[in-house]
């Protein structure tokens, strides 16, 4: 039996972007917990909606959950908006999902136990996409491509940023060594993976940290999704890592796009995901 008092405590952080309608939903999977975190940080970065709104209703309705907003408003992005939550967390350990995440009821649970093991300091888990069809099939066959993924990476084991966690301390040891990446060129959660790998981290997978995602991504026009896809490639590149086993997933992706983008498009699902799909647009002063 496991002793309660050597299991690590648990923050939430959930970077969010004009996500208002969908916060709620979010925040109530990470409230309904067989164990409950310890804290749940929405980090609000420039929304123009009512997601912070939305958020401070929630805390004032759950008093017991401990949620808390933070702002990230220095600029735009998904980088320094998970840096900014995860510097504000004090727990033992930082999950870290998006905000169109739903956890599975028992995800809490399942973090404390694995990292109890002391096995590793970040790990990520399956997603269940719950806006597809055969949603049972596709947790099934996105828990085993991860697996096979985590085999193929050799020292460079992914982070999947809508469901994963990482110590605090590992967060500390390689704050400040990920990158800023103001291009938006990268995936930021592969670059922490990579910081933490060349610190000599290791990095997990546990199949029962599972949580639901939307599959909104493939609603982006194409020139949209490739460019997301393509930041697998990008990300490496730019650590000087070439592994084609690494890029795996970018054939995936890639090969899946055509005809579930069709098939959302015919059942009215137009919800392109916000954050990563176009680059961003770089003011560069003119020299006097």
């Amino acid at each position: 039996m496991t002793d309660l008092a050597s299991l690590p405590t648990v923050s939430i952080v959930i970077p969010a972007y004009n996500e208002e309608s969908g916060i709620r939903r979010c925040l109530v999977a990470c409230i309904e917990q067989t164990v409950p975190a310890d804290e749940i940080i929405v980090v609000d970065n420039l929304s123009t909606d009512g997601t912070r709104a939305a958020v401070e209703a929630m805390a004032v309705a759950f008093p017991d959950a401990n949620i808390r907003v933070v702002v990230q408003d220095a600029e735009q992005g998904i980088t320094p908006t998970r840096n900014a939550g995860f510097d504000a967390a004090t727990s033992d350990v930082i999950g870290r999902i998006d905000a169109d995440s739903a956890l599975a009821p028992d995800w809490v649970e399942q973090v404390q136990r694995a990292f109890a093991t002391r096995e590793f300091v970040a790990a990520s888990g399956p997603v269940e996409y719950y806006d597809m069809p055969m949603r049972r099939f596709g947790h099934k066959a996105d828990d085993s491509f991860r697996k096979l993924q985590v085999k193929l990476a050799g020292d460079y084991v992914f982070l999947f940023g809508t469901n994963m966690a990482i110590t605090k301390e590992a967060w500390l040891a390689v704050r400040g060594d990920v990158c800023a990446d103001r291009e938006d060129l990268m995936h930021e959660d592969i670059d922490l993976a990579v910081h933490l790998a060349l610190k000599g981290f290791k990095i997990g997978y546990v199949s029962a940290m599972v949580a639901g995602m939307s599959a909104r991504r493939l609603d982006s026009a194409p020139r949209d999704y490739f460019y997301y896809v393509e930041r697998f490639k990008r990300t490496y590149e730019a650590h000087g890592i070439r592994d084609l086993r690494l890029l795996a997933p970018m054939a995936v992706f890639l090969g899946i796009y055509p005809a579930l983008h069709a098939g959302r498009r015919l059942t009215e699902h137009r919800v392109a995901q916000r954050w990563g799909g176009a680059p961003k647009k770089i003011e560069v002063a003119e020299a006097d």
